[in-house]
């Protein structure tokens, strides 16, 4: 499964892509993103692990592969990369270049791998010209910490306006959305605290399918 875009037919709107809280105990959000993931097209999903000895990492994601693949999205670790083709799932996500070199090569070409925490163009394009599937601004660090978002916003319209490997930008409310879409974001990456709410998903289409993209 993979999550390129055609730069020569733009979309409408940017693609979802969900991010997951910490799992612990799968149970715990299984229902949520059930129904987010039958409400609209999602194009992925970051599955995000709390700590834990492999074997439990290994049964959190088993748990919920199904119910992400079977739904037509891509089930992505949060690093773990060691672990992506035990547990089936379609790639990971790195942070940082230094992550990203080190793992894409067990990865790919089979598998998805993504980059992210990328704090400068230079080394986003480092990502890109090592093989990035993709490359992702603005997601919140281990201590919840993110660029401002006139940052993300400037350097994912930079993205999506000079390369052709696909953009994924982190919005942390429904207005970061709509304007992630109007710079032609490819994908936009929400949170737990938008789409686990009540008609999260259905706010967050409303806001990506009535703009008109900043030209």
């Amino acid at each position: 499964m993979r999550m390129g875009t055609d730069k020569a037919m733009q979309r409408t709107a940017p693609r979802l892509y969900l991010v997951t809280p910490p799992v612990t105990d799968p149970g715990a959000v299984a229902d949520d993103l059930a129904d987010a993931l039958n409400a609209t097209d999602i194009a992925a999903v970051l599955l995000r692990l709390a700590p834990d000895d492999e074997a439990a990492l290994l049964d959190r994601i088993k748990a919920l592969r199904i119910l992400i693949q079977s739904n037509g999205a891509a089930l992505l670790l949060d690093g773990q990369a060691a672990l992506v083709a035990r547990a089936e799932a379609d790639g990971a996500h790195l942070t940082g270049l230094a992550a990203f070199q080190a793992a894409a090569p067990s990865l790919k070409p089979a598998r998805i791998a993504g980059c992210g925490g990328l704090s400068t163009r230079h080394d986003a394009m480092l990502a890109g010209e090592a093989g990035a599937d993709y490359v992702m601004f603005g997601e919140p660090d281990a201590e919840g910490r993110r660029p401002g978002f006139d940052a993300v916003l400037e350097r994912a319209g930079w993205w999506a306006e000079t390369l052709t490997i696909p953009c994924v930008a982190y919005a942390a409310s429904l207005d970061e959305a709509e304007a992630l879409a109007q710079v032609r974001a490819d994908f936009v990456a929400i949170g737990e605290t938008v789409w686990r709410r009540t008609g999260g998903i259905a706010a967050v289409m409303k806001r990506l399918t009535v703009v008109e993209p900043v030209r």
